[in-house]
């Protein structure tokens, strides 16, 4: 299979952003090239409602940009599409007829509610939640959508964003205490217009969008957040409110110096998180939800899966996905390892139950746990950990891809404790035990394929007492090596599980089928 490239430009009211997603020979999917130019269109209209003839001339600059870019890149695909400064200029018919004559792209003009439709796309793709309301303030307007079970119940477009109100209200940057006030008026008046935004009290207000996203940035650095992602990362709206009044009274040159704050964004970030807050308080949402993902991921997704664009299972797919990235890994012995894994789990959580979510995470680190012989075999347990807390491993919260990497990468408690040192104040005492438990439970059942042979095709798991009988049934060879790993392991995992573990003789019992 060759590689495969899709090319999607964005062309926002703030920015203008192109992505080009490659599916490899192996067949997973990684943003390939990337590239965004300010353009700030939505502050560009003239008093004629249309967008001036510089700012056209700059786009389909920035355009043939982007598309030699995706020349470059074999890009076989490119799909373009414009939002709200395009859609609400008088002259967007010239606009679009000029882009075509000049750059050869045909763009998609999205209406505001196929814009809220992409971005609930790409959040869902990329985020285990079920119910809440989605925002995406961009530069000209704002999409509200509220989703339960996974599908989008209501959304609605509302024809202002960071960039438009920042034009209307904000003074050289600065939104002064009257300005911010008839900003929310103008917020609150035009939810009155659309009920069901306050009737589902309690749900998270999950945010995509460039707006967002720097708030999560200027969040994290204000809170010394140790985790470098800014997905998947949820906000206290005390905290969100403290935030933004300090940001508000900064002057402009100082508020360009914050640490998480692009330049270009210092000045229509106040009006943006403006929008925000208005609209948390009508929706009576119980906290802020930052994602990563948006516009860009879910017209990729309907490019490249267009009979079935949304997925059943995010976990499954990142995690997939993250595998196929990383073909060295022997794939037949990390199948065995997760099997086996998972059939010593299930008899140990028969006797010993633990939270439903530590399978998951035990469940996830026996697939990854032999990627990072992608950089170095000899090494390959550090450079797991680190592949794993730095991929788009959706579906699991923060805290859960720490615990996993460190499961994943588990040797000892002292190394688990370096590896997870800069994150530990968002690990607890019994995050640490279970690390500890699941780590020496993987070794095990790497143990018990050492020879990477798959001989284990069915066995019993039995406890008496302090011990825990592996007993194969018809092994396809001798285990002599396994046998002598197992031992070697068994003084450490006595002291984690209280069980010597110990692989015996063919089992004559009702075996344990490998799943």
């Amino acid at each position: 299979m060759t590689k495969q490239r899709i090319g999607i430009i964005d062309i926002g009211s703030n920015s203008v952003r192109l992505v080009v997603y490659e599916k490899t020979a192996n067949g997973a999917h990684r943003v390939a090239d990337s590239s965004k130019r300010p353009a700030r269109l939505s502050e560009r209209i003239d008093e004629k409602g249309c967008l001036t003839e510089t700012s056209i001339e700059e786009l389909i600059d920035t355009l043939n940009y982007f598309t030699m870019i995706c020349t470059h890149n074999h890009t076989s695909n490119v799909r373009a599409v414009a939002t709200a400064a395009i859609r609400n200029a008088n002259n967007r018919s010239e606009i679009l007829g000029r882009i075509k004559a000049e750059t050869g792209l045909t763009i998609e003009l999205l209406s505001g509610e196929e814009e809220a439709s992409y971005g609930f796309l790409g959040m869902i793709n990329s985020m285990n939640i079920k119910d809440g309301l989605l925002i995406d303030i961009g530069g000209g307007s704002t999409e509200l959508s509220l989703f339960r079970n996974r599908t989008l119940v209501h959304s609605v477009s509302f024809p202002f964003g960071c960039v438009s109100l920042n034009k209307r209200f904000g003074t050289k940057g600065m939104l002064q205490d009257d300005e911010l006030k008839a900003l929310e008026t103008l917020v609150s008046d035009a939810v009155r217009n659309e009920p069901w935004i306050g009737e589902s009290p309690g749900l998270p207000l999950v945010g995509v969008g460039g707006t967002v996203r720097a708030l999560g940035k200027m969040h994290q650095a204000a809170y010394k957040y140790p985790f470098p992602q800014t997905h998947n990362y949820p906000a206290a709206s005390e905290q969100v409110d403290e935030l933004f009044h300090q940001i508000r009274k900064l002057p402009l040159d100082k508020r360009r110096k914050l640490p998480g704050l692009s330049k270009d964004r210092a000045d229509v970030v106040v009006p943006g998180v403006a929008i925000l807050r208005v609209l948390f308080r009508a929706a009576k949402a119980a906290y802020y939800h930052i994602c990563g993902a948006g516009l860009r991921d879910g017209l990729f997704h309907a490019t490249r899966f267009p009979n079935q664009p949304k997925l059943d299972d995010v976990l499954h797919y990142s995690l997939t996905n993250l595998s196929a990235l990383h073909p060295e890994a022997p794939r037949q012995h990390v199948e065995q390892v997760n099997r086996l894994a998972l059939t010593i789990y299930d008899a140990l959580y028969a006797v010993n139950p633990m939270p439903i979510q530590t399978r998951v995470l035990l469940d996830t680190a026996s697939q990854l746990f032999r990627i990072g012989a992608t950089i170095d075999y000899y090494e390959y347990a550090r450079h797991s950990f680190y592949l794993i807390v730095n991929s788009q491993l959706n579906g699991l919260t923060h805290r859960e891809m720490i615990m996993t990497a460190a499961i994943a990468s588990f040797k000892s408690k002292g190394r688990a404790r370096q590896h997870i040192s800069e994150y530990k104040e968002l690990l607890n005492d019994s995050d640490l035990d279970m690390i500890y438990k699941l780590g020496a439970l993987l070794q095990l059942s790497a143990a018990l394929d050492r020879g990477e042979t798959q001989a284990i095709t069915q066995m019993t798991v039995q406890l008496s007492g302090s011990q825990l009988f592996i007993s194969p049934i018809e092994p396809l060879g001798t285990l002599e090596v396994e046998r002598r790993e197992v031992i070697e392991l068994s003084s450490e995992f006595k002291k984690l599980w209280g069980l010597v573990p110990s692989l015996n003789e063919t089992a004559k019992q009702v075996p344990s089928t490998l799943q």
